[in-house]
């Protein structure tokens, strides 16, 4: 088979050739990286000299280069053009890469080798990035159960296979339930309330799939106005509970038990290898470092929150109880959060759309992303892409050096799932004389243009895509010399630094009239609206504190302790939400059941980490703002040595290279109007 994948890529900057690689060319190319891998591992373990940095970290180091850009084009399609497919592909290769995953951490002459340089590593010259690959894959093969004996080692392999299968099919069963539910509508009476460029895109949606009326689904796009802006109060329940119970409902989607077995899965991995759980197991490679310390974080920055949030919250039911809601529940949440905003700053989302056209937004992130880091952004139109809604740009240095390719992916489809994130097709990495160069990719649900109006983001929207962008801009500067330490591979606490800090310039005015023009006059944005965005900043701030903290607690009640407690997974969830309610409970609802950060993704005893984040964020941009948010030297302060760097050092080191000091969770309170 003339396999492209299997092949070097002579397309332009070596991107992906997504219009030559077919469905049925991706087992045999991973078999086919599988096994050039293992012959490279071979080479290392036979090598006859003794054991150094040079002939076994370095060489082990770029032995799945192919692998690795295989895996990312198939497991990126799985994420954002899916199909039934690609989804049994996907249960396939799962286990066959799990496998080869423990072949390399369980191969005890290659631990062999690697020990034997770690022991001698106080007598080699090493510079900061080789200590920290020597330091990673040491403690990567004793996390992975290099020193078990044989037979934990075939349990440990046992487990890592049904794991990565179970979080595989979690995926397939939120994806499936999100687009099973359609809410369909003629009656013009149901559609009070919604802004015209909702209706619009309900009426596309429908006329796509031949329905007479208007379509709402569980997409982003369409959830969240809907829910925000609907004034019959039944649909919006009808819809809040679809969305609620995604993997909770008696069906072949059911996520409850695939839950309690992930999360079994796991405290026995973590057991098996002498943990106390797997909190202790992921947290001992984070800032965090204890589940107790994540615990207190969490707990002291409840106490602060918490009564903020219950006066928020009191304001909203004094609101609802003017319309004679006497017990406000989920599904009023959003909508009567939108009315007071408006009662209080006379803002609505509606009010601000205009100023934030798609195209307009991401010139804006250009625009700035050239000011603090002199990067341009040139779209290009000969990079072959997985679907025609996806941009391509090449992106260069103030001297014309290219520096990346960059992806960008922001419709909703149905094989894609929902939310935002940052990805990558190829790391960055040196060898010689030559710094191969990233290609990054950023994929978005925003709302699609329609006949008469272009994309045009909420304000939460726009934060949204200066958040993925900052993820991208930490993958696109990258300038380390191993793939493994490049980019994003950082402690998963301090990941979020360079996505959060990059969405502080949405609410400055300086940044606002670069790029927040009205779609049809060109008109600036006006200055009492800069003003408002900027005095609603922190509006609500407290509930929103809340729920991340929820997130947080649940996800550390589940990964801290022995999950053999768990009888159901609705009775634990209601235990570990129980300092953080304010709405009643919805008993057909279940949130763990469709968490897909901890089930799916990479965040399981790590959501704390966005919390975590926001204090290195904020103090991070207290240092912008005391010299002026486009200081170059700053930005280059903060290029040079947080995203340049990636995970070469320590982050609390080059955190304080970059600030002079540890960061002061003061900076965060008081953005947020929770320090008195």
């Amino acid at each position: 088979m003339n396999n492209p994948l299997l092949k070097e890529f002579t397309t332009p900057f070596g991107s992906a050739p997504f219009s030559s690689i077919k469905n049925d060319h991706f087992i045999p190319a991973f078999k086919s990286c599988i096994e050039d891998a293992k012959k490279a591992i071979n080479e290392i373990v036979s090598n006859p000299e003794a054991p150094s940095f040079e002939n076994t970290l370095v060489p082990l180091e770029f032995s799945g280069n192919q692998l690795n850009r295989v895996s990312s084009i198939f497991f990126n399609l799985n994420a954002a053009e899916t199909n039934e497919e690609i989804q049994k592909i996907a249960q396939q290769v799962s286990p066959m890469l799990s496998e080869f995953a423990n072949d390399i951490s369980l191969n005890e002459d290659l631990f062999y080798r690697i020990k034997k340089v770690h022991s001698s590593k106080e007598t080699l010259d090493l510079n900061p990035e080789q200590h920290m690959l020597l330091e990673k894959n040491y403690k990567a093969f004793v996390r992975n159960g290099a020193n078990l004996n044989e037979e934990d080692k075939k349990k440990l392999r046992e487990i890592d296979k049904k794991k990565s299968k179970l979080g595989l099919k979690f995926g397939e069963n939120v994806l499936a339930e999100t687009n099973k539910f359609e809410l369909i509508t003629t009656k013009k009476e149901d559609l009070s309330g919604l802004p015209e460029g909702v209706l619009e895109a309900a009426k596309m949606r429908a006329d796509e799939k031949n329905i007479e009326g208007w379509l709402f689904t569980l997409d982003y796009p369409s959830y969240i106005p809907f829910m925000t802006y609907a004034d019959n109060r039944n649909l919006r329940e009808q819809m809040s509970k679809a969305f609620g119970s995604r993997g909770f409902q008696k069906n072949d989607f059911n996520n409850e038990n695939i839950v309690k077995e992930i999360v079994t899965l796991r405290h026995q991995r973590a057991r098996l290898l002498g943990y106390d759980s797997h909190a202790h197991y992921v947290l001992e490679e984070r800032m965090a470092e204890t589940p107790e310390k994540v615990n207190a974080f969490l707990s002291d920055l409840l106490s602060k929150a918490k009564p903020s949030a219950e006066n928020e919250f009191q304001l909203i039911r004094d609101l609802a109880l003017e319309d004679g809601i006497e017990k406000l529940e989920k599904w009023d949440s959003a909508y009567y959060s939108e009315k007071l905003k408006k009662l209080k700053f006379d803002l609505d989302d509606e009010k601000l759309k205009p100023y934030f056209k798609l195209e307009n937004v991401i010139q804006g992130v250009f625009d700035i992303a050239k000011k603090l880091y002199d990067l341009n952004f040139k779209p290009v139109g000969n990079v072959d892409t997985y679907h025609k809604d996806v941009k391509t740009y090449e992106v260069t240095d103030s001297k014309g050096n290219f520096v990346a390719l960059f992806y960008a992916d922001f419709f909703p489809r149905k094989g894609k799932r929902n939310g935002a994130w940052m990805t990558s097709y190829k790391a960055q990495w040196k060898a010689g004389k030559m710094n191969s160069r990233p290609h990054i990719s950023i994929v978005c649900n925003f709302t699609k243009p329609t006949e008469t109006k272009p994309s045009l983001l909420t304000f939460n929207e726009v934060t949204t895509l200066f958040h993925e962008f900052g993820h991208a801009l930490h993958g696109m500067m990258a300038d380390t010399t191993y793939p493994n330490l490049s980019g994003t591979s950082v402690y998963w606490d301090f990941v979020e630094l360079p996505s959060q800090i990059l969405e502080n310039w949405c609410f400055e005015k300086e940044a606002l009239v670069m790029f927040a023009r009205h779609y049809e006059s060109n008109e600036p944005i006006p200055m009492e609206l800069v003003q408002k965005i900027k005095d609603s900043s922190n509006f609500l701030e407290g509930i929103a504190t809340l729920r991340q903290l929820s997130f947080g607690m649940l996800d550390m009640a589940y990964h801290s302790k022995n999950p053999s407690r768990i009888d159901t997974i609705k009775e634990f969830e209601l235990e570990a939400f129980d300092s953080t309610q304010l709405y009643p409970d919805v008993k057909e609802n279940c949130m763990s059941t469709a968490f897909s950060h901890i089930f799916q993704g990479g965040y399981s005893a790590g959501y704390y980490s966005y919390k975590w984040a926001e204090v290195l964020d904020a103090d991070a941009f207290e240092a912008f703002k005391e010299k002026g948010i486009f200081n170059k030297s700053v930005a280059t302060k903060f290029k040079e040595n947080i995203l340049s760097k990636g995970g070469t050092e320590k982050p609390m080191v080059l955190y304080k290279r970059f600030r002079g000091k540890e960061p002061s969770p003061d900076a965060l309170l008081k953005r947020a109007g929770l320090l008195k």
